[in-house]
């Protein structure tokens, strides 16, 4: 192709470009049109009287549980009760053989009555002598160590009675009973097992209320203690929420705190004491204390309005013409469907309450604003 030629082509091409650009404006002209922004329900945020509420896994312990130990060995001979049941005070549960402890006293009590009429012979004899030093028949010497065999006489009767009350406290031993009102757990020996002295025989658990242990972070624990006199007794009263979910009809209330701080976890308990009428709680379980601490003047944002980038929490917030911005905030806690504000939102800020996904930075909205009521702590 010429040189000519070509230069004619180029110029017929860029003639027609324009034209053709036209012809497609013409055919989408209706982009034109700018979309209206979208309708986005809005919540502005305001501070509240609330009150927070937290669950702790708590261990739940009878008031009284004792282990029932035998104090003198012998054989097993008698189980009056059974496992689980209910008992009280000063009801028998167990008999332990007896006749060798009653053989013991037996002979304590023999040896007894010989010292006592040892120490009535040295009195009668102290007496006589007495009479023949009066009248100077024998020397004073002797008065003396009729006397010293009188004393003598007095420590073998103290002797005697104290290896006698010694025995019969053994034989006390053989007879077991309650020493409160009680539930009655696993008993590991049958009758006719060789007891030793020490052996457990059961354990006895008072459970006509139980403390439920359960330990807070020390932030919490100074949250709590820093409270007003009249919210920090508001506080005291708890919920329990048992092993399998179900709420505990009786309330409780806290009683005291530990005296330390657990060092390796930074954690301090607290106890909580609960009635148990229906004997429902038991030694040894486990469930969640609900505590509820009164908060003024809260700063509650939606869950749903918030989203997270990098473990950070962020919000949108509506500017005066109507265009989102993304902002950060620190969540003190979240409580049902809300975050409690700790810092970087003020009341009176609008932010969108649902749609987050499809904003972006600086995107124009149709603000919708929702009562503020659908931030309400009640509904959890």
């Amino acid at each position: 192709m010429s040189k000519n030629r070509k230069m004619k082509l180029y110029v017929v091409m860029a003639l027609a470009m324009p034209v053709l650009a036209g012809a497609c404006k013409g055919k989408g002209s209706t982009g034109d049109k700018t979309a209206p922004p979208p309708q986005l329900p809005v919540v502005q945020l305001e501070q509240k009287d609330t009150s927070l509420q937290e669950s702790y896994v708590a261990s739940i312990e009878a008031i009284k549980n004792v282990e029932i130990r035998a104090r003198v060995a012998g054989f097993l001979e008698k189980i009056f009760v059974d496992e689980g049941q209910p008992v009280k005070k000063g009801q028998p549960l167990f008999q332990i053989s007896s006749q060798e402890y009653a053989a013991e006293l037996a002979r304590c009590k023999a040896a007894l009555n010989s010292a006592e009429a040892e120490a009535r012979a040295a009195k009668l004899e102290m007496d006589r002598v007495k009479i023949l030093v009066d009248k100077k028949i024998i020397t004073a010497s002797e008065y003396d160590l009729s006397q010293a065999r009188v004393k003598a006489a007095q420590a073998k009767i103290e002797e005697a009675a104290s290896l006698k009350s010694n025995a019969e406290t053994k034989l006390s031993y053989t007879y077991i009973r309650a020493p409160f009102d009680g539930m009655i757990d696993r008993i590991p020996l049958k009758t006719g097992s060789l007891v030793t002295e020490g052996a457990l025989l059961t354990a006895l658990s008072d459970l006509q209320s139980v403390y439920a242990y359960f330990s807070v972070s020390e932030n919490e624990y100074l949250q709590y203690i820093q409270l007003p006199a009249n919210k920090q007794q508001e506080s005291r009263t708890v919920q329990l929420t048992l092993a399998d979910g179900s709420h505990y009809p009786h309330e409780g209330r806290i009683e005291t705190i530990e005296g330390e701080i657990e060092e390796g976890t930074g954690s301090i308990a607290f106890r909580a004491k609960f009635a148990n009428p229906n004997r429902v709680l038991r030694h040894g379980g486990t469930g969640k204390v609900l505590l509820n601490t009164a908060m003024e003047n809260a700063l509650l944002v939606p869950q749903k309005a918030v989203f997270e980038i990098q473990d950070k929490s962020f919000v949108y917030v509506v500017g005066k013409d109507n265009r989102v911005k993304q902002r950060s905030f620190v969540p003190k806690t979240r409580i049902a469907d809300c975050y409690i504000v700790q810092s970087g939102l003020l009341p009176g800020d609008k932010v969108v309450f649902e749609g987050i996904q499809s904003l972006q930075e600086g995107v124009a909205i149709d603000p919708q604003l929702v009562s503020a009521d659908s931030l309400s702590l009640d509904k959890g």
